[in-house]
């Protein structure tokens, strides 16, 4: 019996106990679920909205870029792109090898999806092909059953309406590197598909091009299948932009490069302003070829070409500027008070210093010149004597004043500074002392001394404008108070400038065959041509190879200076032609068409 009551006492424990233990198991989900559903609430509804709605950014259209006169010169064009959201299907690789059944893809494109599916989350869409045509969005379509996570974006792609010639002004866009988004945490540069500017304006006024993204909420089935749009929020567009570039003067600058096949540069600037009207390097490479991406093959061609495409000769490439500098040497001699303006020295066509002769470009000698004669005529032996009388330190601090050796700073990459020596550079440079020869040599334009096309734009400039220090820019001047006078003489400047129209105007000018007279304007310049190998004392004795019987490579540069009209200056011009052979026969000719244009366009009214 006690054992019965016993046992009975353990069963009610043991019930009592379990009973006990349910209840507060009970409790605890109770609970948790209260907790969940009560507490947590918003915070699960966020995760379940998370899964069930798929945020997008919207890019917005990038800002369009127009010339001075409004006309267009970047811009925005509709393009279809192919794109796949990985975790959309149960295979990419699969999904890939479908697609090119239907569309090719190169090796290239192939390793750049693989990189970005591997570098992005796997929701983000990524980019397979765009340009597509209509026939071809028509053949994914008609294939989506087999391209899971494939569908069809449309977007905006830039376009640049006139190709090369606008090129080293512009620049182009591309697909963002790894370093550029993680230097910019703007979420825009996330998106793979997205483009900045790499060169140029569009990399310049990057920020303002860009605008701001916007957000588009999509609702979507488990599948990932988009079921409906919830929210839409559209972007800030790029802002406009106006340039002081005319695109009608550019066009014809380069196009007077093109039909001769030459390299090389020319700047148009208004002399007022310093506004540049054309800016040109050629030859020049294709913006839209870049913008969509360039093959291995492509690349490599543009990069091994001896004429150097990629390269903005108008402000990276450094020449010796030759006799253009002789009318800085002019200005320097005439505010020294050495060299009077009816200072004449003799020229036999050579010069002796010590051992080494120093030649004139016409063996014969000029005679008896004037410093108007001497720049009519390009006389290497007035300059060489005018610069043994004042010295390198005088050259130097004028050159310095009119804008050479130094940059100019336009905003874009690359550009090089020059040089302009004197004797404190030379003994920090080699260690040694600054040689009278190179003080000689240093008066026609040669020797150490460098510039940039753009630079002798500058020169020209600030000659024809009576002495006002403008500053090229692509972005026109609102404040033209801002332009200081220089400290020169506009005597002396009157000098120069006469010598520059004769150059041109009277018989015997070494550009007289590029002058004209439209309705009584004309242009005054400079020619120069620089070498780029040594003449031997043999060849002197001999024969001095003409520029066509030596390869292109071991030709002269060829450059000229101008400004227009003469009797009231609004153009200034600097035109440089690589290996060109003669300034007067290359260079000045394209000079005078590309002023003609101007006045015939009569850009600035």
């Amino acid at each position: 019996m006690n054992r019965d009551k016993d046992k009975g006492k353990v069963l009610i424990n043991r019930s009592f106990i379990m009973i006990v233990a349910k209840l507060v198991l009970l409790s605890v989900i109770i609970l948790r679920l209260y907790y969940l559903q009560v507490y947590q609430a918003d915070k699960y509804k966020m995760l379940a909205d998370e899964n069930r709605i798929s945020t997008r950014l919207l890019i917005p259209p990038r800002g369009v870029i127009y010339d001075r006169n409004g006309v267009m010169i970047a811009s925005n064009r509709q393009n279809f792109q192919a794109m796949i959201v990985a975790e959309q299907t149960p295979n990419v690789q699969k999904t890939l090898d479908e697609f090119k059944k239907i569309m090719p893809l190169s090796d290239d494109e192939e390793s750049r999806i693989k990189r970005d599916l591997k570098r992005n989350r796997s929701f983000v869409p990524i980019k397979i092909k765009d340009n597509l045509t209509w026939d071809e969005v028509a053949k994914i379509q008609l294939n989506a059953p087999d391209l899971q996570g494939v569908y069809i974006d449309e977007g905006l792609s830039r376009d640049y309406p006139f190709g090369a010639s606008m090129a080293h002004i512009l620049g182009y866009v591309s697909s963002v590197s790894e370093k550029e988004a993680k230097a910019d945490n703007d979420p825009l540069l996330q998106v793979p598909e997205f483009k900045i500017g790499k060169a140029g304006i569009e990399k310049l006024f990057e920020k303002d091009l860009r605008g701001k993204g916007g957000s588009l909420k999509l609702e979507v089935n488990a599948y990932g299948r988009v079921m409906k749009e919830i929210e839409r929020i559209e972007g800030v567009p790029g802002k406009a932009l106006s340039l002081t570039i005319d695109s009608r003067l550019q066009e014809k600058a380069y196009q007077l490069f093109v039909e001769q096949e030459q390299s090389g540069a020319a700047i148009v600037l208004d002399v007022h302003t310093g506004e540049i009207l054309a800016f040109v390097s050629a030859p020049s490479y294709d913006p839209n070829a870049m913008a969509k991406g360039l093959s291995g093959k492509e690349w490599k061609e543009l990069v091994s070409n001896e004429r150097n495409p990629l390269s903005n000769k108008a402000i990276s490439g450094q020449y010796s500027p030759g006799s253009t500098f002789k009318t800085v040497v002019a200005l320097a001699a005439l505010e020294s008070g050495i060299v009077k303006p009816q200072t004449r020295f003799f020229c036999s066509g050579k010069m002796q210093l010590g051992s080494h002769a120093f030649h004139c470009w016409r063996r014969t000698g000029h005679g008896p010149l004037n410093v108007v004669e001497a720049l009519m005529h390009s006389c290497d032996i007035f300059f060489y004597e005018t610069a043994q009388r004042i010295g390198i330190e005088r050259i130097a601090e004028m050159a310095r004043r009119f804008g050479l050796g130094k940059e100019i700073n336009v905003g874009l990459d690359n550009e090089k500074p020059g040089l302009i020596p004197d004797k404190k550079w030379k003994l920090k440079r080699f260690g040694e002392p600054w040689q009278q020869g190179e003080t000689v040599i240093s008066g026609i334009g040669q020797g150490y001394i460098l510039t940039t096309p753009l630079q002798l734009a500058t020169l020209v400039a600030r000659i024809a404008n009576g002495g006002y220090a403008v500053k090229p820019t692509f972005t026109k001047l609102t404040d033209k108070a801002q332009i200081k006078k220089m400290d020169i003489s506009s005597e002396f400047l009157d000098i120069v400038k006469q010598g520059m129209y004769n150059v041109v105007n009277v018989p015997g000018g070494t550009a007289y065959r590029s002058h004209f007279n439209i309705n009584g304007q004309e242009m005054a310049g400079k020619t120069g041509s620089t070498q780029v190998r040594r003449i031997t004392m043999k060849e002197r004795q001999t024969r001095i190879l003409r520029q066509d019987e030596l390869p292109w490579k071991y030709r002269d540069h060829a450059l000229f200076i101008a400004f227009a009209p003469y009797d009231n200056p609004r153009y200034g011009v600097a035109v440089l032609v690589e290996h060109g052979g003669g300034g007067s026969s290359v260079a000045a000719p394209i000079a005078s068409a590309i002023l003609q244009e101007a006045i015939n366009l009569d850009i600035i009214k």
